[in-house]
C-alpha cells in the first residue's frame, strides 16, 4: 500500500512539475509592423509559426516588440529580452541557431505582360530599366553588387525595407515607376499577390555570386548562444510541424527553394 501511495505521489509530483514547465512563456522578440514577417496584430507568419511550435511546445509564446534594426542583437536580444529571435540567417553569429524552418531567395520581380524572364545580373534584356532595390539600414540590398559590376549603377532605385513602405518596391513594378525590382522573396511573394497587375518572380541565379555574396538563405531561429537545450526543443519542434510550417508559407506566397538553392 505505501509503495503504491508512493508511485502515485511521485507521478503527480511528475505531472505537477511538467505542468508549471509548460507554463514559462516563450518570449518571442518581434517586429511590431514588418510584414509578411510580424506585426503587433500577430498578422506575420513569423507570429503564426511561431505560436504553432509554442503550442507544440506546451508553453505560452510571449511577443516582445522590438525594431529589429541596426544594434538590436547587441541592445536587446543578447541582453536577455526575449528567448527566440525568428527568421535568422543560419549560421548567424553571436547566436544559438535551430535547424532552417524555410529556405528562400532574392528575386526578380517583373510584369508578366513584360516577359522578361530574368534570373542573371548581367541578363542583356535589362537594358537600361530602372531597377527597384531595397535600402537596409543605409544601405542598397547586397543584388547591388552585381548589378553595378555589371553597369547598372546608375538605374538603382532604393526602396524602404521596413513597416509601412515595404509594399512600395514591388507596387513600383506594377505601376511602372521602375522596369523591375529585386526582392528578397518573402517580401516579394507576399506584396506581388496584392497587385492587381499580374507580376512574375524569377529566383536569382546562381544563388551566390562569383565573388561570394549569397542571394538565397536558409532561415532559423536564434536562442541565445548558452542555451543549446532551447534550440534542440525547438528543432524537434520544427521537424514535429513541417507541414504545418509549409503551409503558412505557402498562404503569405512565400518563394521556397531547395537546399541547393532551385525551386521547390
Amino acid at each position: 500500500m505505501f509503495s503504491l501511495c508512493r508511485s502515485v505521489c511521485g507521478l503527480a509530483l511528475l505531472l505537477g512539475s511538467f505542468s508549471a514547465l509548460s507554463q514559462i512563456p516563450l518570449r518571442v522578440c518581434a517586429d511590431p509592423d514588418d510584414l509578411p514577417f510580424s506585426n503587433a496584430s500577430h498578422a506575420g507568419f513569423d507570429n503564426r509559426i511561431a505560436e504553432v511550435l509554442g503550442r507544440d511546445m506546451h508553453r505560452p509564446v510571449v511577443f516582445i516588440w522590438a525594431r529589429e534594426r541596426r544594434g538590436f542583437l547587441r541592445e536587446r536580444f543578447n541582453k536577455g529580452a526575449c528567448d527566440v529571435l525568428m527568421g535568422v540567417p543560419e549560421g548567424m553569429k553571436h547566436v544559438h541557431t535551430t535547424i532552417p524552418y524555410y529556405r528562400s531567395s532574392y528575386v526578380f520581380v517583373t510584369r508578366r505582360s513584360d516577359h522578361l524572364h530574368l534570373i542573371h545580373f548581367d541578363d542583356p534584356t535589362i537594358g537600361r530599366q530602372r531597377i527597384g532595390l531595397q535600402i537596409l539600414e543605409e544601405d542598397f540590398s547586397p543584388p547591388s553588387l552585381p548589378l553595378i559590376h555589371s553597369g547598372h549603377t546608375a538605374q538603382l532605385v532604393g526602396f524602404d525595407s521596413f513597416g509601412t513602405g515595404g509594399e512600395d518596391i514591388v507596387r513600383a513594378v506594377a505601376d511602372r515607376r521602375v522596369g523591375f525590382s529585386v526582392v528578397w522573396g518573402p517580401l516579394a511573394g507576399y506584396y506581388a499577390a496584392k497587385q492587381r497587375v499580374p507580376l512574375a518572380l524569377s529566383v536569382v541565379q546562381p544563388s551566390v555570386d562569383p565573388s561570394g555574396i549569397p542571394f538565397a538563405f536558409a532561415m532559423t531561429i536564434a536562442v541565445h548562444s548558452n542555451d543549446a537545450p532551447l534550440a534542440e526543443e525547438l528543432n524537434a519542434a520544427i521537424r514535429r510541424n513541417k507541414g504545418k510550417i509549409r503551409a503558412i508559407l505557402e498562404i503569405f506566397h512565400v518563394p521556397l527553394i531547395a537546399r541547393d538553392g532551385g525551386n521547390l
